[in-house]
């Protein structure tokens, strides 16, 4: 046995009480930071060859792990740009330099810019909604910008497609309304066998503009065959300008719009009161605007039960933006004082095979690395990933009373590897004095 190994073994173990020690006190340094992750240290064995009855002391060497896929207590806040992962997954951010690293921190607010910024000054990335519904980019992190909720000033955006669905009575007759008075041609005599439904549309500066919708029945298949006709009944559909309605008698006609209608077409239905058409669709083209907004009418039944229906057309008001959501998608939203909602931005979550061997640098963030594994991108609540809290923050996952008893058992064996060396020290100094 060699005293000046003991000694070292009692050194190395000193050290290692020492890292232990350090990782204590940064989880109870950070034990209040948002999605911080606890970090322990675990030891193994140095061990040295031994020969006959002489034993080599070795040593004990520390590695240092992290907890980082252990979920933290969620809190709930009143900031809508706080956000929480509940599950697996990261916000990809940026720092100052560009490049994108992960972090479970969401404690999000927004800077001069109107960028999303957490404590540690690192932007959220998304995918802007620009260019229409953002992709993911499953193996990168190309096309992410930074996710800015400055919306300032009016926002209108023009009606050009719309979806028009409901139920037409099965049980309304033809003969009350005659072809020649039919809404089509601008006299009708309308019945209560005529429907009609009006829905709102905007131009390009975000004004309303209403169109009513004339649906009347305009024949029905003689008694049926073996063999059910593919047409059972046709209803049409004339559409007019409510601003061109004529005022002051019983009667919206005649319009005024130029041409007449400003948009028409037939609907077929079969025996079971399904449309037979291949789309269903029809253009409203508006001489007064010069819009052309593309009707879905595919929604339509022909049941018997009564008059129904519900339009849907996009487009938005000239409207203040009175707030920002974010839901559990992902997608930020911005909030209209009219009560409509326009997608700006998605936020991707991004995960690596191995969580709790990625790269922690500063910031709270971390950095895919060769034990991670590849760093995969996706929406929230797909392919595994969790889902996004918004108004809420995750906290750190550190056991503060656990903290406090690795300090101590690192203080006491810390204590007990000293009187280890000090020991060898003493048995030195008895050795050096046998020759005095």
């Amino acid at each position: 046995m060699s005293i000046f190994g003991s000694m070292k073994t009692a050194v190395s173990g000193m050290n290692a009480q020492a890292n232990r020690l350090s990782t204590v006190s940064d989880n109870i340094a950070n034990v209040n930071t948002t999605g911080y992750k606890a970090v322990s240290t675990s030891f193994s064995s140095l061990v040295l060859p031994s020969s006959g009855g002489n034993y080599n002391s070795g040593g004990v060497q520390t590695s240092v792990r992290q907890a980082v896929s252990d979920q933290g207590d969620i809190s709930y806040t009143t900031s809508t740009t706080d956000l929480a992962i509940s599950g697996d997954g990261f916000f990809i951010v940026q720092g100052a330099d560009g490049t994108p690293v992960l972090t479970r921190a969401g404690d999000f607010q927004k800077d001069d810019e109107g960028n999303l910024v957490n404590a540690a000054g690192f932007q959220l990335m998304g995918y802007s909604y620009d260019s229409g519904s953002p992709a993911v980019v499953v193996n990168g992190f190309d096309g992410l910008v930074p996710v800015n909720v400055n919306q300032e000033g009016l926002t209108a955006i023009a009606s050009t497609s719309g979806v028009f669905k409901g139920n037409l009575d099965s049980g309304a007759n033809v003969a009350p309304v005659a072809p020649a008075t039919a809404p089509s041609a601008n006299l009708g005599t309308t019945t209560t066998d005529t429907k009609k439904f009006s829905m709102v549309a905007y131009d390009t500066l975000g004004n309303k503009v209403m169109y009513d919708f004339y649906f009347t029945k305009s024949s029905v298949a003689a008694a049926p065959p073996p063999t059910p006709p593919a047409v059972n009944s046709s209803w049409e559909v004339a559409i007019f300008r409510n601003a061109d309605a004529a005022t002051g008698g019983t009667t919206s006609f005649p319009y005024s719009t130029t041409g007449g209608t400003v948009g028409l077409t037939q609907l077929d239905f079969d025996a079971n009161g399904k449309i037979t058409n291949s789309t269903g669709a029809v253009n409203i083209v508006d001489p007064v605007t010069g819009q052309t907004i593309a009707m879905d009418l595919s929604g339509f039944t022909q049941l018997g039960a009564a008059f129904a229906g519900t339009g849907t057309p996009d487009g938005q008001a000239a409207s203040p933006v009175k707030d920002v959501t974010i839901d559990g998608d992902g997608i930020v939203y911005a909030k209209y004082e009219d009560g409509s909602t326009k997608p700006l931005y998605r936020i991707p979550l991004a995960n690596v095979a191995s969580p709790d061997k990625l790269t922690l640098m500063s910031g709270n963030v971390y950095s895919a690395n060769g034990q991670s594994g590849v760093t995969v991108t996706g929406f929230p609540q797909t392919n595994g990933l969790g889902t996004i809290k918004s108004g809420a923050l995750e906290g750190s996952n550190v056991d503060l009373a656990g903290e406090l008893t690795e300090m101590i058992e690192a203080q006491r064996s810390y204590t007990a590897n000293s009187k280890v060396f000090q020991t060898g020290s003493d048995i030195m100094d008895v050795l050096v004095n046998l020759k005095r």
